[in-house]
């Protein structure tokens, strides 16, 4: 049982434990964290990684009044089982239950909603710094804890570089387990492995550091030689020397699972003046060896059971996702056409590339967490006449919107776009909804974005990509996939033409114009609305931009109503298209727009969220009856049916 964990009721309470008392709840915590892992998916690997650090963190420090930010908040369980929430704990990741990421609204230990990675320093230096002004005798520490996947991104040398200038008090915890949700790779993953090998670096750094300062300048000539000479002995002796370039003191690499020596550290870096960077080594997955032999796999594994002869899978999906579709239309066209190339941001495992990258090494390139990185490079390789794919999932690409327009659409460049993870992500919450690419793709001149209706129209439409003249854009949601054709719903499928869109059913009463995967949801629509004494009709939009305007011209000539269904965001979104479209046709038809509110979508499966937002067939149905009804379609009672 959870002795200490159980009792424990703020942070402020490891405060009086003794270090035998720490490790014990520490075990404790990883014992919650593997029959979390019983019931539902979630973040694991990471989180056995950073228990001895949270620990550690949480006795040196007192967070209710100091400062701390986790950089990648999918890390944040531990944290949340020590601040409170521990009783709470067994409904993380459920609708209403605990967000599986730091959320404000929960706890005043959690500061931000992070669901990315990178921003901490940025934003703990913007802490720090109101702080500062605001509260100058409060002394509070501020600590950003980052990871080594992270530490690449372009934004955490903005950050220290300004943090270096700025001369501010800030602790950065560089925590270095070699990974990010797969290895790390570059050229600071190389250098942080070689500062880890040389772990009495920072002893003999301050040894020589006293001695040189200690030598007397004679003359010019002989200052000038002795600064060169110390410079250079800096240089050799490389490990934090680029940390200390940018104005950081750095200390380690210490030992990020021994919580003596953490405590010590801690203790002697919080007195420390300026900016500091500690680099604690740590191993994802920790304390459980199959997770940490196998740190991808369960960066977030299914739910299992732990048995005498180990771990054993909860259960086994055999359905096949949009992402396994995606991965295999992108293995296909490298194998067809040598000038085609992939490229992710760190997602290699989470977009399913791994036969891509082993079969394919040369035309592979895995940039790390740096998306507008990414895309520059990718307009770079389209430039010289390859045909790169950039698969990278609808949220994070959020990140590298200037380079999209700048770099790719206004070179009018033929990059295709794969959106992963687009629209409602289920558990992840709103930090991972990918739920704004319609409104911000459509938005460039030269885009052309599409949305499959089901999977056979994804891998026709990433061919379709593959030979156009331009920027494409196409989004896939996290979920099991469709194929319409192949289960009879659609009889005989129409090719992809640009800016076509495909008449599923067409309908003397209404329309349902459906952009995206809901699809399979409209035409379930459709029966029922028959049963109902409601023609309607199905099209499966396929293109968001340009849109099928003499299509919907027809339909909206020749149908009474029509609604519009997309699992993205109603403002700008494919109904504002239709809308726009409608409006430049000169006709006033009466349309209903079904998509994502303009708030952001609290955590949650995937299909609860959908009937919540009227996505799901009886939502569908319903908003058709209602409609109907004020257009004076139909029965009476077609609305009391509906309900």
């Amino acid at each position: 049982m959870d002795k200490i964990l159980s009792q424990l009721e703020s942070p402020e309470q490891l405060r009086s434990m003794d270090n035998a008392s720490l490790v014990q709840l520490a075990e404790e915590i990883r014992d919650t964290l593997c029959n979390l892992l019983s019931q539902r998916a979630a973040h694991f690997a990471s989180n056995l990684g950073v228990v001895e650090l949270c620990l550690a963190l949480h006795t040196a420090f007192d967070f209710s009044s100091d400062r701390l930010l986790w950089d990648t908040g999918h890390q944040i369980y531990p944290h949340k089982l020590i601040t409170g929430r521990y009783h709470e704990f067994g409904s993380i990741r459920t609708r209403g239950g605990l967000m599986g990421y730091p959320n404000p609204k929960e706890s005043p230990y959690d500061l931000f909603m992070t669901g990315h990675a990178g921003s901490s320093i940025s934003t703990m230096l913007g802490l720090r710094s109101g702080d500062a002004l605001l509260r100058p005798d409060e002394g509070r520490h501020a600590v950003a804890v980052i990871g080594d996947g992270a530490f690449p991104s372009g934004i955490v040398y903005e950050a220290m570089n300004n943090a270096g200038g700025m001369r501010e008090k800030l602790l950065v915890v560089l925590n270095d387990n070699r990974m990010s949700i797969c290895p790390r790779v570059g050229g600071l993953a190389d250098m942080l492995d070689r500062m880890r090998i040389t772990r009495s670096y920072s002893g003999l750094k301050t040894g020589l550091t006293g001695v040189l300062d200690r030598v007397p300048l004679v003359g010019v000539p002989l200052e000038r030689f002795l600064g060169n000479f110390k410079e250079a002995i800096k240089a050799g002796l490389h490990g934090g020397m680029l940390f200390e370039e940018l104005g950081f003191r750095y200390v380690g690499p210490i030992d990020g699972h021994h919580i003596p020596q953490l405590r010590k550290y801690f203790e002697m870096v919080k007195n420390l003046e300026g900016p500091v960077l500690l680099h604690v080594v740590t191993e994802k997955g920790h304390g459980f060896r199959p997770a940490a032999e196998n740190p991808v796999y369960f960066h977030t594994p299914a739910p299992f059971t732990l048995e005498e002869e180990g771990w054993l899978p909860v259960k086994n999906s055999s359905s096949t996702s949009y992402t396994h579709l995606a991965a295999d239309a992108i293995e296909k066209a490298l194998d067809r056409r040598s000038d085609v190339t992939v490229l992710t941001a760190a997602m290699c495992q989470g977009n399913r590339l791994e036969s891509v990258r082993d079969r394919f090494p040369k035309r592979f390139f895995d940039t790390g967490i740096c998306e507008g990185h990414a895309v520059a490079f990718a307009a770079g390789q389209a430039k010289a006449g390859l045909r790169p794919i950039v698969d990278i999932y609808s949220t994070f690409l959020q990140r590298s919107y200037d380079q999209i327009f700048q770099e790719v659409a206004l070179q009018n460049l033929p990059v295709t776009f794969m959106l992963d993870r687009a629209g409602l992500t289920g558990p992840d919450g709103p930090t991972h909804h990918g739920v704004f690419d319609i409104g911000y793709m459509r938005l460039f001149p030269q885009m052309t974005v599409m949305a499959p209706g089901d999977g056979e129209d994804l891998s026709a439409m990433l061919d379709f990509a593959l030979q156009h003249d331009g920027p494409v854009s196409i989004r896939y949601p996290k979920t099991a996939a469709t194929c319409l054709g192949r289960e009879g719903v659609i009889a005989d499928r129409a090719p992809i033409q640009l800016g076509k869109a495909e008449v599923v059913a067409s309908g003397s009463d209404g329309t349902i114009l459906c952009c995206g995967t809901l699809l399979g949801e409209a035409c379930e629509a459709r029966r029922g609305l028959q049963e109902r004494g409601l023609d309607v009709g199905v099209v499966n939009a396929r293109f968001v931009k340009p849109l099928d305007r003499a299509l919907i011209e027809k339909v909206a000539g020749e149908s009474q109503f029509l609604v519009t269904v997309e699992e993205g965001a109603l403002g700008g979104g494919f109904g504002s298209a239709v809308l726009e479209c409608l409006n430049d046709l000169g006709m006033g038809s009466r349309l209903l727009r079904l998509g994502i509110p303009d708030r952001f979508i609290e955590h949650g499966d995937r299909e609860e969220l959908l009937a919540d937002l009227g996505l799901d067939t009886a939502g569908i149905v319903k908003a058709c009856v209602d409609l109907a009804g004020q257009c004076g379609i139909g029965h009476a009672n077609l609305a009391e049916q509906a309900s």
